[in-house]
């Protein structure tokens, strides 16, 4: 299995030990991550879960994504507030934080909808390790201290962050212990009381109590209306794979299954991190966000979408071969061949593979006294909620949270997923195309630097040739040359099942992330 952080991978590994399937493994880690990654994800926030059951080959998703609040109430919520998250080499994102940036957290149900349709070990078994963790601390590692440092505008907004995220007035760095005994009483609730505690009982109207004073508009309505979603995930071939992803609302899954299409049309352009093989990246991300205009957030919901958009691969590739030929890339014609989230894959010895991406945005900055519950900000998300108000009690919200695999003749190649907001897909479609059209293994396919294209601009990470760079620049890209890797290019996490029957797992060391084969 591999996650977003050692403890989290080791939470999931010793349940497969114990002879645990892979959605028991996966459930562990998740709780593990709540308190491991807690600048990413936690029991206020939501995600998706694909899984392939080995028994029957079948493939669901499990959506347990925000939803948007305010059953019952007619008064309007008080306004976000602005932060700026700055990473790296300038480069800087704007946030809306505060109670009126909460939606409706789905990850506890989503989790326990998935150990009713599949897991075998018991509820509270799961949760043993992450209270365990929550209530004696665990020491910060570099990956997470750097959050802590840019999201600490966030994190310790209030007193009860304070207290949690800067103990002695300043906040946590690398080595420093991180202790969450609240957030340990809630997981100790949660073992008790299952998801219950927190959608019908004594936690969740505390949290819904305070978010109200605190001007949002959760509701108890909200939670007690909140269902996870079953959805068939999207599909599409590429070379002699099947991607299987996340489907609309979220439109994750959907662009990055398009990209492979036009890939699988156009080939990759050349080796791994030459000038062409860049230009081609580059060129495909420009058609996905060309793809993204017009009616794109409304069609996620009218359904069809998908069909559509593949509709549109030819001319999408007529585009991108004209605009290669006017810059004069040259890209070779050789075939197809063989930052707040975090990702969880796993496979089990009889073939079983969960996929899990879960986010709590940037986090709203808004901490229930007493729970250690930090609250999503997925209203305030430009990306997910871009005119920044609510617009229908219940609605999810779109995500671009893809968790997919690739499959090679129905059997699990390759199980993966990442971390990094708008970033993520282009995260997760390098790490396809290094391990199934560059033949890169799991680890190298990681860690290999990644390109984003950002507007005009083209994001290109620390670990390119210089050479190859110019090449680019010689060819009129505007490029962003970052000096080394960064979590701003997204977190991974993947499984591989190599052609010889062995598996590897690797975590992405941008965040810290591990992969452990049991």
């Amino acid at each position: 299995m591999a996650a977003g952080h050692t403890l989290t991978a080791e939470a999931g590994a010793e349940v497969l030990r114990e002879g645990g399937n892979a959605v028991d493994a996966c459930i562990a880690a998740t709780f593990m991550s709540w308190v491991t990654e807690s600048t990413l994800t936690s029991p206020g926030g939501g995600g998706f879960l694909l899984v392939r059951a080995a028994s029957t080959g079948k493939v669901r998703l499990h959506d347990f994504f925000v939803a948007i609040p305010g059953h019952g109430l007619d008064r309007p919520v008080r306004e976000m507030d602005a932060v700026e998250v700055e990473f790296d080499r300038g480069a800087s994102q704007i946030f809306r934080v505060g109670a009126a940036s909460c939606g409706v957290p789905g990850a506890i149900a989503g989790l326990e909808v998935a150990h009713r349709a599949y897991a075998t070990l018991p509820w509270g078994r799961l949760l043993e390790p992450a209270i365990a963790v929550a209530r004696e601390g665990h020491e910060l590692v570099p990956a997470q201290a750097y959050l802590h440092a840019i999201l600490d505008v966030i994190l310790r907004r209030r007193d009860t962050g304070r207290q949690i995220f800067g103990p002695d007035g300043v906040r946590l760095v690398a080595g420093d212990r991180l202790v969450m005994p609240d957030l340990a009483g809630t997981l100790e609730q949660l073992a008790e009381g299952g998801a219950a505690a927190f959608y019908a009982g004594e936690l969740g109207r505390r949290l819904c109590e305070y978010v109200r004073a605190e001007g949002g508009s959760l509701t108890e309505e909200d939670l007690a209306a909140y269902r996870v979603i079953s959805r068939r995930p999207i599909r599409s071939s590429f070379d002699s794979h099947e991607f299987v992803s996340n489907p609309p609302p979220s439109s994750g899954g959907t662009l990055i299954a398009y990209a492979l299409l036009l890939l699988s049309r156009l080939g990759t352009g050349g080796p791994a991190g030459s000038a062409q093989a860049i230009a081609r990246l580059a060129e495909v991300m420009r058609e996905q966000t060309l793809a993204r205009g017009g009616s794109f957030v409304s069609d996620l919901y009218r359904g069809g979408l998908p069909k559509r958009l593949f509709a549109d691969v030819e001319g999408a590739v007529a585009r991108i071969r004209l605009r290669e030929a006017e810059s004069g890339t040259d890209p070779a014609e050789e075939p197809v061949g063989a930052p707040g989230t975090t990702h969880i894959s796993v496979v089990d010895a009889a073939g079983n593979a969960a996929s899990l991406t879960a986010s709590n945005g940037s986090g709203s900055g808004v901490i229930v006294p007493g729970t250690g519950i930090h609250l999503n900000n997925m209203l305030g998300e430009y990306d997910l909620n871009p005119v920044g108000r609510a617009v229908r009690s219940g609605r999810r919200l779109t995500s671009m949270m893809a968790p997919s695999l690739v499959l090679d003749d129905g059997r699990p190649r390759l199980v993966v997923g990442s971390a990094g907001s708008i970033r993520l897909r282009g995260a997760i479609l390098q790490l396809v195309l290094n391990v199934t059209m560059h033949g890169m293994d799991v680890r190298a396919a990681i860690e290999q630097p990644r390109v984003h294209l950002e507007g005009a601009h083209v994001h290109c990470e620390g670990g390119f040739e210089r050479t190859e760079l110019d090449r680019l620049e010689q060819w009129g890209y505007e490029l962003v040359r970052w000096r080394r890797r960064n979590l701003y290019f997204g977190g991974a996490a993947a499984v591989e099942l190599r052609e010889d029957g062995s598996l590897d797992a690797a975590g992405d060391p941008r965040r810290g992330g591990h992969g452990i084969v049991v």
